[in-house]
């Protein structure tokens, strides 16, 4: 349906529709001259085939237009090609407010490293491609430069490697070559993660090892802390505590004198 901001979309698909059902003959060809009583059979033929096909395209067209943005005047007009030149006439954006959409949307696309690097490149292409239809014609070597320069850090090295070579890429050089390299950091992280999970791994069994080497004294005495009985504070036993020495110290007797 024509929703006021998808008309050439909706040309588009009009148009493909009444290609398809060979109906098309109106958008393509002038009304022949009316008929009268001294017209050839031949005549005769090619203007009801004309007739029918303006009949079913405006059908077509009318059931796929809001009544809203038909307009007493396309209303009135019962020629297709005239229907359909009137609705673009309206319809139709400006050409500088869509040179200047595509144009920002072309300088601020960015590659995310998510989805298809070859559609990434293709869209880009697809956009200049409107620009140029649009009297805006960027070269090739220009477009290879914007396409690397959105495209993510991981991609330095290749940049590096294009800028230092003299020969420049076509399009179909550099999405083969962007493939590759997407290809390549893939399997270099996918190996990383690899060797990283092999490392923990390696260092989890060793731990184990080392605990089951461990025999079942020195595990009780890791285990347990060592505390000072008299003190209460660990790190120390009885026999080791100063203040406990003291103590017994204060509570040793003093000798007799011995009988003369």
């Amino acid at each position: 349906m024509l929703n006021g901001t998808n008309f050439k979309e909706w040309k588009r698909h009009v148009l493909i529709v009444l290609g398809c059902m060979d109906i098309d003959l109106s958008l393509r060809q002038e009304q022949p001259a009316p008929l009268t009583a001294d017209s050839t059979p031949d005549a005769k033929r090619d203007f009801e085939r004309w007739d029918r096909s303006n009949r079913m395209s405006l059908m077509i067209m009318k059931h796929s237009i809001p009544e809203a943005f038909r307009g007493t005047e396309s209303e009135e007009i019962t020629q297709a090609k005239s229907f359909l030149d009137d609705l673009e006439q309206r319809f139709a954006k400006n050409d500088k407010v869509e040179m200047t959409s595509l144009l920002n949307s072309l300088m601020s696309m960015k590659y995310k490293g998510q989805g298809n690097i070859r559609e990434y490149i293709m869209e880009m292409f697809h956009i200049a491609s409107k620009l140029k239809a649009l009297k805006i014609e960027l070269s090739e070597d220009l477009l290879v430069l914007m396409v690397l320069v959105s495209l993510l850090a991981q991609f330095s090295q290749f940049k590096i490697s294009y800028n230092c070579q003299k020969e420049k890429w076509t399009l179909n050089e550099l999405i083969s070559h962007c493939v590759q390299e997407e290809d390549r950091l893939k399997r270099d992280k996918t190996e990383s993660a690899h060797l990283a999970s092999a490392s923990k791994d390696k260092g989890k069994k060793r731990m184990y090892q080392n605990e089951a080497a461990k025999g079942p004294a020195q595990k009780k005495q890791e285990r347990v802390p060592i505390n000072c009985y008299f003190c209460e504070k660990p790190g120390h036993l009885k026999k080791d505590c100063t203040k406990y020495h003291a103590w017994r110290a204060k509570k040793v007797l003093p000798e007799l004198p011995k009988a003369k």
